[in-house]
């Protein structure tokens, strides 16, 4: 690589577009995974934190506590016991959308306004037709803000499981570090901020249709 060289040789990204395909393919695949799961876990906590709320402030220390951690030292952590595998890389994905979502949930269904709980109770709502006939949905947008943060988090995290080879569009980084090839550098850069816009496009527009009244008019 020298600096006359030019930024991006189009002709190398032409050749190898199948693979460029496949490794945001594989992109996707890992963010879906681990904010679905952390989903699962985290909803999971927040109603336990809801249900217990003396356990709210540890629950978010330890998520508070995973989510600071580099996310090289988690996985150097982790490979031991896991190797260079898929399972590392998810383990280390979900821990980091914890916080968030957790957060967010608990957030968003406190803020439901008390007098919306209290009409809900006398008109005989038991308390789990409350919490998904009425509090859910209208914790949603707080909740989707979640998603929609812990979503960005986690395609920019993915790039990093590139060392553990499982990097998706971060491959291309590595790659261009290794043989000083800008191309494949700019790629992998360029490729992960585009993807993490357009995720972030479809997750407003899936947010809008599941909350129409939260719409500014």
């Amino acid at each position: 690589m020298t600096p006359d060289d030019p930024l991006v040789r189009w002709d190398w990204v032409q050749s190898h577009s199948d693979e460029i395909a496949q490794r945001v393919g594989e992109h996707l695949e890992l963010t879906i995974v681990a904010v679905a799961v952390g989903f699962v876990i985290a909803f999971a906590l927040a109603m336990l934190a809801l249900r217990v709320p003396r356990l709210y402030a540890p629950i978010t220390a330890v998520t508070g506590i995973l989510y600071t951690i580099p996310s090289l030292a988690l996985f150097a952590v982790l490979v031991p016991y896991t190797g260079l595998s898929i399972v590392t890389a998810e383990i280390g994905l979900v821990s980091y959308t914890l916080l968030i979502l957790t957060r967010n949930i608990v957030g968003g269904i406190r803020g439901v306004p008390a007098e919306v709980r209290d009409a809900a109770v006398g008109m005989g709502y038991t308390p789990r037709q409350l919490l998904w006939r009425i509090e859910l949905p209208l914790a949603l947008a707080v909740i989707f803000a979640g998603v929609r943060v812990a979503t960005i988090t986690t395609i920019g995290l993915v790039t990093v499981t590139a060392l553990i080879g499982e990097g998706g569009l971060g491959y291309f980084i590595l790659l261009g570090i290794q043989l000083f090839f800008r191309t494949p550098l700019v790629v992998g850069a360029v490729g992960s901020v585009l993807f993490a816009v357009v995720m972030d496009g479809v997750l407003v527009l899936v947010q809008r249709q599941l909350t129409p009244w939260s719409r500014i008019r």
